[in-house]
């Protein structure tokens, strides 16, 4: 009896105190299972939603629809499709009986239980996004298509022709012919509709351009009005694509094929629109500069009776970035970008706009970063949040915000065998006395009384910011728990800081947001004791990699100095830059103008002619497909230090594009970039 005590007692004791942590790596966080694109059914009884896990050896992520029933939250979820082929993009029937979905380059159904699968489409050009009308008898998605066919027979056959031919040039009479990472110099993005039952898709909007058109826009923007009868799509009907953001949302029937273009007065972006549940309104988001890709984004609505458009949001100083309704439709809920989260807010489909903006626009549920909003039949809200702490899981709360509750643990048996830091939120004063805010990330075991290694990592955009949510990319926690502490600035230009603190920095690359920086690191080596101010190095991408690279020249803080960098995709000299990239637009906005209409801008503020300063070591990585950033940034950059004699080195990935995406070549980034900083960052880490 003794013995049976004391083994319950060590039982107890082990379970008290739980299983053994570790140290964060990369290997843990591939085994993460990413969460991702909740939809609630109609009777808001189920949650179907995408689990994304690693295929390290097959070098991709595989995806697989699941769902759980919202009476029982955070059981285990039951897997409605399995195999070696992703599935992704569930979306309910209006009734609720049927999920559609693509997989394998075509939409499919199945039964809300995962049974009887069938296939929709039979389209060579594939078929993704899925968007059912609301009778349940059509199906609308897109299709990268030749705009010369009329049919699919000739698609497949120009297909054919194409592959099998010697001659693989790439011929072009246009701009915006490539993109990220594809070439777009014969094919265009179109949306079909095909019946439900399946059978012919018909191509709806038929011709030489792109709809949805490339740009700012994220998202389907394409939706079917209450009766099933018309459907609202965007498209660009400027001749040079690649110098315009001037996307419309224009609105035709399926029948007769009669259209309006509902936004032809505004010369900014249109996107994402969405019809009230009575047909009376669209409501779409909308930027009001020309050209301007990071303008602040307007909640828009259009009468359709009238014509009359308003502001839903005006004096709300942040970006709207995605919407939905409330069942009764007279409630809209949106995300905005505020302070490094994404907040809930609500605004009423008509208010009262004589009273202040306060009195309408409403924070509803602050504590998230959240997206992927649905709402239930019982008014609460699904959402999708994470932290830079916590991998995506899916939550609900009450219509008034309240009660917030998680409807799935997928990575709660992973999680807790690592003891992750909380992001630690720091403000600075940047250039002209203005506030900057930026997250702290120290080691998981972090020692009081030691002293750690700095990196800072910067975003890119520049227009964006660095959030409290979780990614793969630029995991703070794989630095951290490496052992260094991470700060991560939001200089000028980041969002969510309202529109002037974006505007700041357009024309202004190196000056505001170099400042932000600097007086950052400065606040953090000022109030952070455990860091070792002779051990920083930074890191960034894109724009980021451009501030790298603009540090490189200008490393000459008496308060502190970088002793390492890594410029991954960087900008380096924007004279070539700026029309080697395929959105014309970005460089013409940013610095008023081409180089030749204003060589003094690029001049002042081009990393490249500041290569006399250079002396810091520095790691430069890219991918060979890159179209944003293309890869010649890089290769200029590493030959220019190269020539200097400073120390370097050089990474190309021959099939990565902006973003190193494939899991094995993600390791391989991580791997050299934590060696390159603990070569020169070391002091026995």
């Amino acid at each position: 009896m003794k013995r049976i005590l004391a083994v319950l007692s060590f039982l107890f004791v082990f379970a008290t105190i739980g299983p053994a942590q570790r140290p964060f790596n990369f290997s843990d966080m591939m085994k993460v299972r990413r969460v991702s694109d909740p939809q609630i059914s109609p009777d808001g009884r189920t949650l179907a939603f995408v689990i994304g896990d690693v295929d390290m050896n097959a070098n991709r992520v595989i995806n697989q629809i699941y769902s759980i029933q919202t009476s029982s939250p955070n059981s285990v979820p039951k897997q409605l499709t399995t195999g070696t082929t992703s599935s992704s993009a569930p979306r309910w029937s209006p009734d609720g009986r049927k999920i559609a979905y693509t997989t394998g380059g075509q939409i499919w159904t199945m039964d809300a239980d995962g049974g009887d699968k069938r296939q929709v489409t039979r389209i060579s050009s594939g078929a993704a996004n899925p968007v059912w009308s609301p009778d349940g008898r059509v199906i609308a998605f897109n299709s990268d298509v030749y705009p010369g066919c009329t049919n699919d027979q000739c698609n497949e056959a120009e297909d054919r022709r194409l592959e099998g031919s010697k001659v693989q040039a790439k011929v072009t009479e246009r701009l915006l012919f490539k993109h990220w990472n594809e070439w777009r110099d014969r094919k265009r993005t179109h949306v079909f509709i095909v019946p439900s039952s399946g059978g012919v898709a018909t191509d709806f909007t038929p011709g030489d351009f792109d709809s949805p058109p490339y740009g700012a826009s994220s998202g389907v923007d394409y939706a079917f009005s209450p009766d099933s009868r018309e459907l609202a799509f965007i498209r660009n009907f400027e001749k040079v694509e690649a110098t315009s953001t001037n996307s419309d949302i224009v609105v035709r029937t399926l029948t007769n094929q009669n259209e309006k273009n509902i936004t032809v007065s505004n010369r900014g972006y249109d996107a994402s629109p969405v019809f009230t549940p009575d047909g009376k309104y669209i409501l779409y988001r909308s930027q009001a500069t020309a050209t301007f890709e990071a303008d602040r984004w307007r909640l828009m609505r259009y009468n359709r009776a009238t014509g009359e458009t308003v502001e839903l949001t005006r004096g709300f100083d942040q970006q709207v970035d995605e919407m939905t309704l409330s069942p009764d439709g007279r409630t809209i809920y949106f995300t905005a970008g505020t302070r490094g989260y994404s907040p809930i807010y609500s605004v009423p489909l008509e208010p009262d706009f004589r009273l202040r903006i306060a009195t309408h626009v409403k924070p509803l549920f602050n504590d998230a970063y959240a997206s992927g909003l649905n709402v239930a039949p019982d008014g609460s809200i699904v959402f999708l949040s994470s932290s830079m702490k916590s991998p995506a899981e899916i939550y609900r709360i009450n219509a008034d915000g309240s009660a917030r509750a998680s409807l799935t643990i997928i990575n709660e048996s992973i999680m807790r065998f690592f003891p992750l830091a909380d992001a630690e939120s720091i403000e600075s004063k940047g250039a002209l006395n203005v506030p900057v805010q930026g997250w702290i990330i120290k080691p998981g075991f972090f020692e009081a009384g030691r002293k750690y290694p700095l990196i800072v990592l910067i975003h890119g955009g520049p227009q964006g910011a660095w959030g409290d949510n979780w990614g793969y990319r630029w995991n703070p926690q794989i630095f951290a728990n490496a052992g260094y502490v991470v700060y991560m600035p939001n200089p000028r230009g980041s969002t969510g800081f309202g529109q002037k603190f974006v505007n700041d920095i357009s024309g202004d690359w190196g000056g505001k947001a170099f400042i932000d920086i600097k007086n950052g690191v400065a606040e953090v080596l000022r109030t952070k004791d455990y860091i070792d101010k002779n051990r920083i190095g930074a890191a960034g991408a894109s724009y980021g990699g451009y501030m790298v690279d603009w540090l490189l020249g200008h490393n000459n803080d008496p308060r502190f100095k970088f002793n390492a960098f890594v410029s991954h995709a960087g900008v380096y000299n924007l004279e070539s830059m700026a029309t080697a990239t395929e959105e014309i637009w970005f460089p013409n906005w940013e610095f008023k103008g081409m180089p030749w209409e204003n060589p003094t801008m690029y001049a002042r503020w081009s990393p490249h002619k500041f290569a006399q300063n250079f002396n810091t070591p520095t790691l430069v990585t890219a991918g060979e497909l890159d179209f944003r950033v293309p890869v010649d940034q890089s290769l200029q950059l590493y030959t220019t230090l190269q020539l200097r004699g400073v120390p370097s080195k050089l990474i190309i990935f021959p099939d990565e594009g902006h973003w190193i995406l494939k899991p094995q070549n993600s390791e391989f980034w991580y791997r050299n970039v934590l060696d390159w900083f603990d070569k020169h960052l070391s002091n026995n880490l």
